[in-house]
């Protein structure tokens, strides 16, 4: 063979490679409303910056006829490229073949991405539509998963892992983007669960459509598996674009920080009128966040899921932060076990790497109820509290209104290890509401009285006026600074700057013992 043969040859093969399963499945594919592996990649990485790696590998089967049956790339295309401009490696499963089933060749494909991301300090983007294990490989495809796994786990903390679900992902295939950082699905094309609908029937009698068991809708509002439901593959790409530009590379880089042109007045006289003048009126906590950040542009992180809480990205003078708020327009905005999972896994996330926090505090305690006590609130509840306690990037909170009992502390309270701590003329920081506490301490007196419910509400006002109020906080000095709503952005801007060059340790220690 000449050296113009083996250039055709050449040619040949890369042309074989990019045709994945063929046209007849690529144009299956597209009539499902879904993209092909390749042309995900080309909306994602930034254009001309595609390197692949492993194009022409083959899976190794000799059983049950898959000897003849061999195609380049073998249903995944693995490699690396830049997101404006950033380094990220990106493997996109290939549903024309195989069904995007994963063999050990497949496998290997990817763990060598993870382990060049690992070694290179840049984010992991998976792209997933698998038909699962390729049933044909028996074992060495059940090894091929747990060697992803075990490179998820590895990676956890190190480098950012971001895994969009485009398609089917059962059995094993979903422990590996459950161990991601961040999952996004894609509204009726995209599924996820252990066991099928056959099997649930099988098992459990229940008939229950793929879509009611396992779809982007189920998933990020009722179990809260996932982060981010996308109406469509195109969107689903833009979002990991949009997240990718809060966060840093790795768990060795700050933040990112663009550049950003103060007008010189960062007042923001709308925070005056959001708190009504009503104590148990509900707001929107979302206007608090949009007079605070840059442009309004707050980028929420499970939207749908356990809405009493309220997590997400943003700038504030050109820094990216993380935010936690309680919402008080859902459920009085009180934590509960959803939320307090919610709000753990994203504070533990910001602090990996190193994403500055900020808390927007009006909380009226737990949820109470049997429900919660039995579902283990103790241990879900403390999950958020050890995450916020652990955390050693910049913590800031701001009590907008109410701060009841345990949930302040839990909150990002000074005692635990906040920097700083503000609070409105409107916070509220006491053990529990002013009618609770009057009917403990005031008991006996409200009980022989000749009008029990006069006399409580003249303890109530005593007590609203003694304790609930932000001043004796402020006079402890659990609370730093008593500031105008209107100010508020003006002084997150600073505290951050000023806290740009924390550090802080934890004792040495293997890993601690979070209350799982």
């Amino acid at each position: 063979m000449n050296k113009q043969e083996k250039s055709a040859l050449l040619k040949q093969k890369n042309l074989e490679a990019e045709q994945g399963g063929g046209e007849k499945r690529i144009a299956s594919q597209h009539k499902k409303g879904k993209l092909t592996a390749r042309e995900r990649i080309a909306l994602l990485i930034d254009e001309g910056t595609f390197e692949e790696i492993g194009k022409f590998v083959k899976h190794r089967c000799r059983d049950f006829g898959l000897e003849n049956e061999t195609y380049l790339g073998d249903g995944v295309i693995t490699g690396y490229g830049n997101i404006h401009g950033r380094l990220v490696y990106v493997f996109s499963q290939d549903f024309t073949v195989f069904g995007g089933s994963l063999s050990e060749s497949h496998a290997e494909k990817i763990c060598k991405i993870m382990d060049l991301a690992m070694k290179n300090g840049a984010p992991v983007i998976g792209l997933n539509d698998s038909g699962g294990a390729r049933i044909q490989e028996g074992v060495v495809s059940l090894g091929g998963y747990a060697d992803i796994f075990y490179r998820n786990t590895l990676a956890s903390g190190v480098v950012p892992q971001i895994s969009a679900v485009m398609g089917p992902c059962a059995g094993g295939a979903v422990y590996s983007p459950a161990i991601t950082d961040f999952i996004m699905m894609v509204e009726d094309t995209s599924y996820m669960f252990v066991t099928g609908p056959n099997v649930v029937k099988t098992v459990t009698h229940e008939e229950v459509t793929s879509e009611e068991l396992g779809g982007a809708s189920t998933h990020s509002t009722k179990s809260g598996v996932t982060q981010f439901s996308c109406a469509n593959e195109v969107e689903c790409i833009n979002n990991i674009k949009k997240l990718l530009s809060f966060i840093p590379q790795n768990c060795e880089e700050d933040a990112p920080v663009y550049p950003y042109q103060s007008s010189g007045d960062e007042k923001r006289v709308v925070l005056n009128d959001i708190i009504p003048e009503n104590p148990n009126q509900p707001y929107d906590m979302r206007e608090v966040v949009e007079g605070i950040v840059d442009d309004g542009d707050f980028f929420e992180v499970h939207k749908n899921y356990a809405e009493n809480i309220i997590v997400g990205f943003a700038r504030i003078g050109g820094r990216s932060i993380g935010i936690v708020g309680n919402q008080p327009a859902v459920l009085a905005g009180v934590l509960d076990i959803n939320s307090s999972n919610k709000a753990a896994r994203f504070v533990r996330f910001c602090d990996a790497f190193n994403v500055p926090l900020l808390v927007l505090e009006d909380v009226p305690g737990f949820l109470p109820g049997t429900d919660q006590e039995w579902n283990g609130i103790i241990s879900n509840g403390a999950k958020l509290l050890y995450a916020f306690c652990e955390a050693t990037v910049p913590r800031v909170t701001v009590i907008t209104r109410k701060a009841y009992g345990g949930a302040y502390d839990v909150m990002n309270s000074k005692h635990i290890g906040a920097d700083m701590n503000f609070a409105w003329p409107t916070a509220e920081i006491a053990v529990m509401g002013a009618k609770g506490a009057a009917e403990i301490i005031f008991r006996k007196e409200i009980a022989a009285s000749d009008d029990p419910e006069s006399k409580l509400q003249e303890k109530v006002d005593d007590y609203t006026e003694t304790f609930a109020n932000p001043y004796r906080a402020a006079n402890r000095g659990f609370i730093d600074e008593v500031i105008e709503p209107e100010n508020t952005r003006t002084k997150l801007i600073r505290a951050f700057k000023m806290l740009e060059n924390k550090v802080d340790k934890l004792p040495k220690k293997k890993h601690g013992n979070i209350p799982l």
